[in-house]
């Protein structure tokens, strides 16, 4: 086993499950290893998910794209976190979401009939699963209420609060398009909290 290559996901998996290092062994073993350069897709509209991807480094994005051409961004993806379209993965039928690199990234790829087997011989990466889709449950409800509930403004300070790394490496156009504005109008939300944190400093 490669461990450099391994150590990130390995690690990512034992927050929530212990392996032996037979387990860690076969876990790995499934895994397909994939470099993902700046603007290239890992997944488009139409196809069907057949992988769940880990970020080992690198950026990328999960969106669809309205009938004005109009980018909806649904999720960023930086080192260790999960990246898919959870209904066709799930469903096994043509995706709605398009998945590409903003950065050159490396993602480690479980496919679906690989994860099935490692269920039926690691049961408790059925647990580790099922938490992975609960924190991401939450997180779109989460989303969904702050949408409703919350100015563009209190949005973004939230945002830039709750994922500061993405704030830092991600361009304003993709984060207008993650929160349902503009660019101008993004540009414009910083320039008054930039004036209101001036005048009480």
């Amino acid at each position: 086993m490669k461990v450099p290559r391994y150590q990130l996901i390995l690690q990512n998996v034992s927050r929530f499950i212990e392996l032996t290092a037979e387990e860690s062994e076969f876990f790995v073993s499934l895994l397909k290893h994939r470099h993902i350069r700046r603007r290239q897709y890992l997944l488009q509209e139409g196809d069907i998910c057949k992988y769940t991807a880990f970020v080992n480094s690198g950026c990328l994005r999960s969106y669809s794209v309205d009938s004005n051409g109009f980018e909806h961004i649904l999720q960023f993806a930086i080192e260790d976190w999960w990246i898919g379209d959870m209904y066709s993965h799930i469903t096994q039928q043509p995706g709605f979401l398009n998945i590409d690199a903003l950065e050159d990234s490396e993602v480690l790829l479980l496919h679906r009939d690989d994860q099935i087997r490692l269920f039926e011989q690691v049961p408790k990466f059925e647990r580790f699963f099922r938490i992975l889709l609960e924190k991401s449950m939450v997180m779109h409800q989460l989303r969904l209420m702050e949408n409703i509930s919350m100015s563009a403004a209190q949005r973004y300070e939230l945002f830039a609060k709750r994922y500061p790394k993405i704030i830092a490496r991600v361009p304003q156009t993709q984060i207008a398009a993650y929160l349902g504005i503009t660019p101008e109008f993004l540009s414009k939300i910083k320039k008054e909290l930039l004036k209101k944190s001036t005048k009480t400093a």
